[in-house]
């Protein structure tokens, strides 16, 4: 199936039943190529099915997708006809390990940083309503970068929006290394919303059968706006910021997000599509380390172990000063920026728990 992607909107001529194949494939390209040039695995190997719907139901170059980060981009250039120029990845010449607009005119966004999809879709479709175009808006933001504040400006902004504009949030529980602090939790909970929808069912059934006074309770608790529904309804932070929610999906099922995404490609108004992901699926070193593989050397695909001994990283050097200044300085706190591992904070979390 692969060798039939040359260029943009090929996969739309694969048929449906015949995508998972091409999704393996896809991960069996990843894990070859990136054993020799290095590159982030985890975060990729984690959305094929994701970037296959999204190719499925939009056009590109004229639809814009618009990935926060960006190192999860390599599946959308293999999708664009960028495959046979993995081998100069991140190389002096090469492809870009990020979206990068000189390179491609399906990449509509220069991405490094972290966080600043929503506000870029945003001027995206403020520049589609000024010029009277006609074309769809993607942001895909990942949970650990739904952490920064930037996002929320954004989400407050196109809350007043009123033509379709779809976020994308890729939640696989993790962004370098696992998510701490309050979105982390609540996420979480939404993960499990199957779970409110059955209590949700099971407190209106049950009520209904309080004699005399069990239907009308049930009407009333309906019609009141923060009843039974800000307890249950998965997505009622985004709901109460201006967002119609629809989720979660789960993130491997092609079939599965094709619909949902054609359903919020529909909307007159702000979207968020919550998409449950598995960082590192397919290659079990890099479900077992995703931090390890969020962005390695080359190794060997056997075993996942390095080619040769790499030099230390800034990351290492840097967790080596803290937990030393850690030991010298009782007064030294660290903060970390969502995850502790991927900052370098996790020897000094565990060193010094009280000041982390």
């Amino acid at each position: 199936m692969l060798e039939k992607i040359v260029k943009p909107n090929d996969i739309k001529k694969i048929p449906e039943e015949r995508l998972p194949e091409l999704a393996e494939e896809i991960r069996e390209f990843l894990i070859r190529s990136l054993s020799c040039t290095g590159g982030h695995l985890a975060s990729n190997l984690g959305v094929v099915e994701l970037t296959i719907a999204l190719h499925r139901v939009y056009n590109l170059p004229k639809d814009k997708i618009i990935w926060d980060v960006g190192h999860q981009a390599y599946t959308h250039k293999i999708l664009t006809g960028r495959k046979e120029q993995f081998d100069g990845l991140r190389k002096e010449g090469g492809i870009s390990g990020f979206p990068r607009r000189e390179e491609s005119a399906c990449d509509s966004f220069d991405t490094g940083h972290s966080s600043t999809s929503i506000s870029a879709g945003l001027g995206y479709v403020k520049a589609r309503e000024l010029k009277n175009k006609k074309y769809s808006v993607v942001s895909v933001i990942g949970d650990g970068a739904l952490t920064g504040g930037l996002a929320y400006e954004a989400m407050n902004n196109a809350a007043e929006l009123k033509t379709n504009f779809v976020i994308v949030l890729n939640d696989n529980e993790m962004s370098i290394s696992k998510n701490v602090g309050g979105i982390s939790d609540y996420l979480g909970g939404l993960r499990t919303s199957s779970a409110y929808t059955g209590f949700k069912m099971g407190v209106s059934s049950a009520l209904e059968k309080i004699p005399g006074i069990g239907p009308e309770l049930v009407n009333a608790l309906r019609k009141t706006k923060s009843s039974i529904k800000q307890m249950v309804i998965p997505g009622m932070l985004f709901e109460n910021m201006g967002l119609t929610y629809l989720g979660p999906v789960n993130g491997h099922n092609i079939r599965q997000l094709t619909k949902v995404l054609a359903e919020a490609k529909r909307f007159e108004g702000p979207v968020l599509v919550h998409v449950v992901t598995e960082k590192g699926r397919g290659y079990a070193p890099a479900m077992r380390h995703p931090a390890r593989f969020h962005g390695t050397s080359a190794f060997e695909i056997e075993t996942g172990l390095p080619v040769k001994r790499s030099n230390p990283t800034y990351t290492d050097i840097f967790s080596t000063v803290m937990r030393k200044m850690g030991d010298r300085e009782p007064d030294v706190v660290a903060v970390t920026a969502s995850m502790s591992e991927g900052t370098g904070l996790k020897r000094f979390a565990n060193m010094f728990p009280r000041r982390f």
